[in-house]
Formats: C-alpha cells, sequence, structure tokens
C-alpha cells in the first residue's frame, strides 16, 4: 500500500506521515464553543476529522482522537447572562445538540471530549511555566498576557511576520498590553460576570483565556508532543498560531508535528459568516436533506478546499448518493468484509494515503458502483458497501435510505404510497389505464418514482 502523506501547513508542503511513537496517532481537533447550534462551518470540520480518524484506524493505526468543547468565552458568558440562565445549563443544552447532530452526520465520538472548565489547573500551570520563562506578565488591568515578541518562532505557521502583524496596530489605551501584539492567557475578573465564570489563581480571581484552554488540554491528554492537530482553516491564525507560542513557550521543544486545516465553507461563493447573516445550521440543513446527503456532500469536496454550499449542490449530491444505494439495492451485498487487494480498494487506499482525497475516493465507488450494475455480482456489491464504509457512506438498508429522508416527513408517509401502488395496481387489472397512469402522476409529482417489476411487482423510491 502506498505512504499516507499529510499536507502540513506548517512546511506549506505535503509531506509523507511518520508517527512519533510507531503504530500509534495522537489526534487533537479544535471543536465547538458551545452557546449555538452547530452550523455548516462545524459539519465540515466534524465530517472531516471523522474521515481522518477512520481513515488513520483503517490503514492499522492506534489513535486517541481528542476533541475539544470551549464551555467559557466571552460570547458564552453574554449568552447565558441575557437568556437568564446559567452558564451550565446554556453549554450542557449546546452539547447535546451538538452531539444530537454529529450523529445525524454519522460521525463517531472522539476517544476524548475534555471540556474546557474541568481543566483550568491545568491552564494555571501552563502559565506558570511561560512566567518562568519569561513569556509571561501581569499587566496593569489585572490580566496575564503572553509577550509575542519574546518568542521567536511566532508566526511560523501563518506565515506572518510580526512587522506586518505590527501594520496598522496600535495599544488600546484601555489594556495593560506592551505590546498590541500580546495576547492574553489570564483574563482578570470583572464584577458584572457570574461567579460561575471565576477561578481563583496566582494572578488574582479570573478565567482563561481562549488559547491557553487548547494548549493545556492536549498536551494533558496526549502529551506536550503529538502527531497531528486539524481545525478550521479560520484557526489557523490566531489560535493555533498562539497555541505553538504558548506550549513551545513553555515546554521548549517541538509542540505538533502536523498541522491541518479544513477550507472555508462558502455561500453562494460568498465566505460564510454569522456577521454577514449568510450562515445555516446543520438543523436549518436536515430539515430539507437526508444527514447522509450533507456528510457526502462535504466528503466529496478535498477537505482543503472551498466548499460551495448550495441548494443546488446539495440536490445533487442527494442524486449521487441516491445512484450508490441503487446499485446495492438491486444488487444485496454478499456476507463478509473487505478485500484490501482488490483494484478498487487499492486505488481507493491510493486516494486516502494522497492528503485525504476524498473526491477521488468517491469517484472509485462510482467506478465500483457502475461494474456492480454491469455485472450483478454480489461479491462486488460487497466490495461496495465496505469500501463506502471507510468513508462511514452506505451503511444503511439502501431501502430505508431510498424510501427514507426528510422527503418522507414533508410528503407523504410509506402507507399513503403502498395503497396508492395496490389502488394503481387494480385499477390496470381493471383495464382502467388512465386511472392508473393518474395515480402514477400523482405518485410521480410527490417525488415518488414508481419500477414496475416482472411478475407485477412494483418497487418505488422518494426522488
Amino acid at each position: 500500500m502506498s505512504e499516507l502523506k499529510i499536507y502540513n501547513t506548517l512546511a506549506r508542503d505535503k509531506q509523507t506521515f511518520s508517527p512519533i511513537e510507531p503504530g500509534k496517532v495522537r489526534l487533537y481537533v479544535c471543536g465547538m464553543t458551545v452557546y449555538d447550534y452547530c452550523h455548516i462551518g462545524h459539519a465540515r470540520v466534524l465530517v472531516v476529522f471523522d474521515m481522518v480518524q477512520r481513515w488513520l484506524r483503517a490503514s492499522g493505526y492506534e489513535v486517541t482522537y481528542v476533541r475539544n468543547i470551549t464551555d467559557i468565552d466571552d460570547k458564552i458568558i453574554k449568552r447565558a447572562v441575557e437568556n437568564g440562565e446559567t452558564i451550565a445549563q446554556l453549554t450542557n443544552r449546546f452539547i447535546d445538540a451538538m452531539n444530537e447532530d454529529a450523529a445525524a452526520l454519522g460521525v463517531q465520538r472522539p476517544d476524548h471530549e475534555p471540556r474546557a472548565t474541568q481543566y483550568v489547573p491545568q491552564m494555571l500551570d501552563l502559565i506558570g511555566k511561560l512566567e518562568k520563562n519569561g513569556l509571561a506578565y501581569k499587566a496593569s488591568d489585572g490580566d496575564v498576557n503572553y509577550s509575542v515578541r519574546d518568542f521567536p518562532g511566532y508566526g511560523k505557521l501563518s506565515g506572518k511576520s510580526l512587522d506586518d502583524l505590527r501594520a496598522g496596530e496600535r495599544v488600546d489605551v484601555n489594556t495593560g498590553k506592551r505590546d498590541p501584539l500580546d495576547f492574553v492567557l489570564w483574563k482578570a475578573a470583572k464584577p458584572a460576570e457570574p461567579d460561575e465564570a471565576k477561578w481563583d489563581s496566582p494572578w488574582g480571581c479570573g478565567r482563561p483565556g481562549w488559547h491557553i484552554e487548547c494548549s493545556a488540554m492536549s498536551s494533558d491528554l496526549l502529551g506536550d508532543h503529538f502527531d497531528i492537530h486539524g481545525g478550521g482553516q479560520d484557526l489557523q491564525f490566531p489560535h493555533h498560531e498562539n497555541e505553538i507560542a504558548q506550549s513551545e513557550g513553555a515546554h521548549q521543544h517541538t509542540f505538533v508535528n502536523y498541522w491541518m486545516h479544513n477550507g472555508f465553507v462558502r455561500i453562494d461563493n460568498e465566505k460564510m459568516s454569522k456577521s454577514l447573516g449568510n450562515f445555516f445550521t446543520i438543523r436549518d440543513v436536515l430539515k430539507k436533506y437526508d444527514p447522509e446527503v450533507l456528510r457526502f456532500f462535504i466528503l466529496r469536496a478535498h477537505y482543503r478546499s472551498p466548499l460551495n454550499y448550495s441548494d443546488a449542490h446539495l440536490d445533487d449530491a442527494r442524486q449521487a448518493l441516491t445512484r450508490l444505494y441503487t446499485a446495492l439495492k438491486d444488487v444485496p451485498p454478499q456476507a463478509g468484509g473487505l478485500v484490501a487487494d482488490e483494484a478498487h480498494a487499492v486505488r481507493l487506499a491510493d486516494a486516502l494515503n494522497d492528503d485525504f482525497n476524498t473526491p477521488v475516493a468517491i469517484a472509485v465507488l462510482f467506478e465500483l458502483a457502475n461494474e456492480v450494475n454491469r455485472s450483478r455480482s454480489p461479491v462486488q456489491a460487497r466490495q461496495l458497501k465496505a469500501l463506502a464504509g471507510i468513508l462511514g457512506l452506505l451503511q444503511r438498508e439502501p431501502g430505508e435510505y431510498l424510501k427514507g429522508g426528510v422527503a418522507a416527513a414533508e410528503g407523504l408517509g410509506e402507507a399513503e404510497i403502498e395503497a396508492l401502488i395496490a389502488a394503481r395496481k387494480a385499477a390496470k387489472a381493471g383495464k382502467n389505464f388512465a386511472e392508473a397512469d393518474r395515480i402514477r402522476a400523482e405518485l410521480t409529482e410527490a417525488g415518488i418514482i414508481l419500477e414496475d417489476k416482472p411478475g407485477g411487482l412494483t418497487e418505488w423510491r422518494r426522488a
């Protein structure tokens, strides 16, 4: 099998993957800040890194996958106060919603899902190390800041120089920062904030800054040097840059070997953002589309490329996934597992080993589906289902997908459809072909496609 190559943002190049510990992979992905429902950008992170960990495991690696939850920050505090609820009530509600959305998308739970509020002692320990190493200072406003200019490697992930970053910046007179580039490690408590947003520390009562949370959680669960760190492209700077500064500044050695970033989601060719009001929650989308269609749509694009979301693209993904499921419906797979040295399996492995190239991997699935349609081979159908399973696709009963989906909730129910098919059959038996055609047209209008089979049997699926 080909060697796994990963595009390493730090190196700006595809590199052959070599784990720190042979046969084992330690993977950390920045998760959600839980004050609202997850949107399509979150769906992409969830699905992309679920695919990554699935392929690593399928390749024989023992994987420890950590995806954190940020359950304390300014937005969370503001939303909880506005709602008149506790921070814990707000975050627990949206954590439950996130897990429901992830499960619907076929996303497997990570091995560890740490919450920031559970790791404050580790954060304080890390800040203490930074202060000892001359990289942290307590400012006049009570905040503890990171001294960016005292860390020589700052900017290596994002490719930004300190001079570029300084251009147009000025020190805010309301902060005690020595330099506008310095970022907060520990925020001094504000009187108006609820008590549950305050912890004691050697620098006074307060709460952690956002960046220190991930440095502490990742190093506690994976060690202070691990294999892969992932997240959305929007986190590359400043969040991941700051993580490197904190972790390497504290431990005095390399933090992460491979940095992976998935591309932005665009809405009709415009970058999705809450400020523009052009974002969709996962729940909004799943009111109209089957969750597996959304997963398929995300995986059909390479994880590093922009993903252009539109109803037309989702409709196309639905039709494509229907073609794959139809192949399995017509030729039920033989029992058994994957044949790894079969030609399609080798090509799919080559694609995923080439920086997780899911568009090529999915093209292999369509090639195999076409062969299943020609050969009617249950062995090939089994291989199709097994290969798709590596991507978290095609694992349902074909009939469940083809007859189900979101349309089922909006349109005719199964009992109504079966009754109309029975009425059509009776009309044909009575040679009332006009009535039979009328019923077929009614079902077509409702998005139901009929397939008349030998022996008078009629099968149906949703368009």
